[in-house]
Formats: C-alpha cells, structure tokens, sequence
C-alpha cells in the first residue's frame, strides 16, 4: 500500500499539465448517444511469438490473444455527466506448437464502473473511470489465482499524437490464493499511447508496472502496431513483454516474451 499515497499526486500532475485537443461538452454527449453502447474495451488480438531469453521451443513457445469488451449502460445522465459500464476481459496463453495444443492459462477479468468526463472551460480534458474489477484463472486447490480490486483511472491526450492513462488499485479479497502477488502487480500502472501519423495508422504504447517490494519486480510491456487499411481498426504489429505476472498461474516467474500478430482497436482509441 506505500505506493498508494503517490497516485493523487501524480494525477493532480497529469490533469495541470495535459493540453489535449479538447471536444465540446455538447459535441462529446452528441457522440455518445450516437456512437454504440457495445464497443471495444482494452485491445483485441492474436499473437505467437517466443522468448528472447531462452532458445525457442516447442515448450516455451506459444499464441497468446485476448479479447475485451465494453457495455456503456447510461449515456451520460448521471450526476457529473458520468455513466455506467460494464466490462470484460479474457486473456489465453495457447501452447499450439506442443502435440496436444493445450491452453495452459486462461485469465478472466469482468469490471462495473462509472465514467466521468472531465471539463475546462467547456473543453474536454479526460476521463476518470472508478471500476470494481475481478481477475483468476477459473481454477481451484492449489492452481488458483484470484484477486479483487477497485481501480481509479485517469485517461488524458496532450495532443493529437500522446496519450496517457494513469491506474491505481486497491486490491481485497487476495491473500488466500496468491498472498505475494501485489509484490509483483503492485499498487498501479502507467500506459502512454504514441500516435506519430495522422489517422492513427502507426499506434505505440508503453504499459509499465511496479511491483510493491523494493526489488526490480514488476513488468513492462510494449506494443507496436501498423494499421491495416485507412479506414480499418485492424493492425498489424508486434508485442514485447518483460517481467513478471504476464499470467496469473505463473505470476512469480520472470519473462521476455516477443509476439507478433493481429490487433483490433477501438475507435478514437478508446478515449471515450
């Protein structure tokens, strides 16, 4: 919990210094009611790849995909202009290159939360989403993962090419599963989205997490991807993961991990 008293702090910092592109608070409502309730949450995709710490095998080897999703239930007509949502998210480590093709992992995480927008002189300047989430695998004895966590997320552009989400969480309900797990998933998150084209046809961005001990625990992952067609949320692109917790059944153990593959993304990014 010592890394919790940094997040007021640090989203304070964030809200006095980003400068992004605003929308109206009319043309913002307008887009919500016009845009689906059902909609892309995190990124959809599908990528195989292999270690770059250990030679590739069949063994080491693997596909890995996730699939997320997101239902708006209100639009907007709460107090503050926040609405509800529910979300999910299903992430798969694939071993397709062993004789069986079995799954070794599969991570569930379904989330309730409220968004409220946030607004300066009429102008958008982000959003804050207050999520209760839950995260296991679905097994039990000694295999289970499982963790539950209420989250604070602040997400902000500084203009048309950078974005930043900001994530803190406390987590309840954990220590019987996996007692030493915040010692490498830690207490947040910080993601920035680098957009150097015009109509997001080259996306970057950096997840980093610092687990709770003071050793180097923790993960960062980045992905790179080229869009496909002008008018497409389809990309090609690579994946790189380094650290721990990829997968919650073997969340102590260390990796490097290089995919590459397809990627689906939200439209404006998620930012709505």
């Amino acid at each position: 919990m010592k890394y919790l008293p940094l997040l007021p702090a640090l989203l304070c910092c964030t809200l006095s210094l980003a400068q992004p592109a605003g929308t109206p608070r009319d043309s913002l409502f307008s887009e919500l009611k016009r845009t689906p309730s059902f909609s892309i949450y995190k990124d959809n995709y599908a990528v195989v790849g292999c270690p770059t710490n250990h030679t590739p095998d069949k063994f080491n080897s693997n596909v890995k995909y996730q699939i997320s999703f997101r239902q708006r239930l209100t639009n907007a007509v709460l107090p503050l202009d926040s609405y509800l949502f529910i979300s999910y998210t299903q992430k798969a480590f694939w071993d397709i290159f062993r004789n069986s093709k079995p799954f070794t992992e599969l991570n569930y995480n379904p989330g309730i939360g409220i968004s409220v927008p946030v607004f300066c002189q009429n102008s958008l300047k982000g959003f804050f989403s207050l999520t209760v989430e839950h995260e296991s695998n679905g097994r039990d004895s000694i295999w289970s993962r499982s963790w539950n966590f209420v989250s604070l997320a602040y997400s902000t552009s500084f203009n048309s090419h950078w974005k930043l989400t900001v994530k803190g969480w406390i987590p309840f309900s954990w220590r019987s599963d996996n007692p030493r797990l915040m010692d490498y998933v830690g207490y947040g998150e910080a993601k920035v989205t680098w957009l150097p084209l015009r109509n997001e046809r080259i996306v970057t961005d950096i997840t980093v997490r610092k687990g709770a001990s003071w050793s180097w625990k923790g993960s960062v992952q980045t992905n790179f991807a080229f869009k496909i067609g002008k008018n497409s949320n389809q990309y090609l692109g690579f994946q790189w993961y380094v650290g721990q917790a990829e997968s919650l059944i073997e969340y102590q153990d260390f990796v490097s991990m290089i995919r590459f593959g397809l990627f689906i993304k939200a439209r404006n990014l998620d930012f709505y």
